[in-house]
């Protein structure tokens, strides 16, 4: 995690460097945004000057939206991207993690079926057991994003309507919070639409709190099942299974893709064979990854259940939910193996 701690320091760094007012209150789409709070959200005439005043203070911060554009989910290959996050170090902190906060994992599991190892792997590579969360202004991050992303900006537009409703709700001053270059708060990460949406109250402090452990655990499991219901988690089904190949793929298999799109039996008559036995009719996906060098003929093949899809609502990148599996399996077991030492 260094490398990636450096590579965060060198984004703030940027910010610093690179911010500058912006005095966003002028910007075209500012009426819209203030008709929006106002007509859809109830917001009075001073909250809409707060928000006004708010979009004033805002600096723009064009490395911000580099950062977006290339992130590692999109820039490394699965090799490169893998061994920087499923390490030796990451895995000893989640394994102690998971038993620091058993009870609470316990309990996220049983009411929404999420195993522990799952909920950690989140946490592990969001940001690294709470330890990053971000160094950004929420503020500046989703304005600029919002209001200068060259692609995604109805994306962001969004998500700064919501965050100044989620502001006005949980009773933050929007300039006051830290987040990651997307907008994302909290140990869990969550934009301020599913913060609004699917945060809970975990320790029944009377606040949803995701920069708490305990909050920020229960609203992971709930996210994987209120976020979208038709890739709802399913309790007690794993996430991959590894898979070898006959002999070659057929080069119209889908691989990769952001859902089920056959059923096992499919793949099988395809020549891709699981390493344990599932049902012929269980609804899967192919995924391949490229390994070191790019461009090898290296590669390793797995079958993803749709518990994997389920992570990839979460971040729509196969390196991330692949990621996340790995680690909830590795942590798991050392975990386990940590516990039985235990006196």
């Amino acid at each position: 995690m260094r490398k990636g701690l450096r590579r965060l320091t060198f984004f703030v760094g940027l910010t610093i460097a690179t911010g500058a007012s912006a005095d966003y209150s002028r910007h075209p789409q500012a009426a819209n945004l203030l008709k929006v709070l106002s007509t859809q959200y109830g917001f009075s005439a001073a909250e809409l000057a707060q928000v006004q005043q708010a979009l004033v203070s805002a600096q723009t911060i064009p490395s911000l939206i580099e950062a977006e554009q290339k992130a590692p989910e999109r820039t490394e290959t699965w090799s490169t991207y893998s061994t920087k996050r499923v390490d030796a170090l990451r895995i000893k902190r989640g394994a102690q993690f998971m038993l620091d906060n058993r009870e609470l994992l316990a309990r996220a599991e049983m009411e929404y079926g999420v195993p522990p190892g799952v909920i950690a792997g989140v946490l592990g590579l969001e940001t690294n057991f709470g330890r990053i969360t971000g160094g950004a202004r929420v503020l500046d991050a989703l304005a600029t994003q919002g209001f200068d992303h060259p692609t995604r900006s109805a994306f962001f537009f969004s998500e700064l309507t919501e965050y100044f409703v989620f502001c006005r709700d949980f009773g933050f001053a929007p300039e006051s919070l830290k987040g990651s270059y997307a907008g994302a708060m909290g140990w869990a990460q969550f934009m301020p639409s599913n913060y609004r949406k699917l945060a809970v109250d975990f320790d029944g402090d009377g606040k949803r709190d995701l920069w708490s452990v305990a909050d920020a655990i229960g609203s992971i499991a709930r996210y994987f099942n209120d976020y979208r219901p038709q890739l709802a988690w399913r309790r007690g089904e794993p996430l991959i299974v590894p898979a070898t190949l006959k002999g070659p793929l057929d080069g119209r298999i889908e691989r990769n893709g952001k859902n089920v799109a056959y059923r096992v039996r499919d793949l099988q008559q395809a020549g891709v064979i699981p390493a344990v036995k599932l049902p012929a009719d269980m609804a899967v996906g192919l995924l391949e990854l490229q390994l070191d060098p790019a461009g090898s003929p290296n590669k390793e093949y797995w079958i993803a259940l749709p518990n994997f899809y389920s992570v990839m609502t979460y971040n729509p990148r196969v390196f991330y939910a692949m990621t996340v599996s790995q680690l909830a399996s590795a942590m798991t077991a050392e975990a386990a193996r940590l516990d039985q030492q235990s006196p």
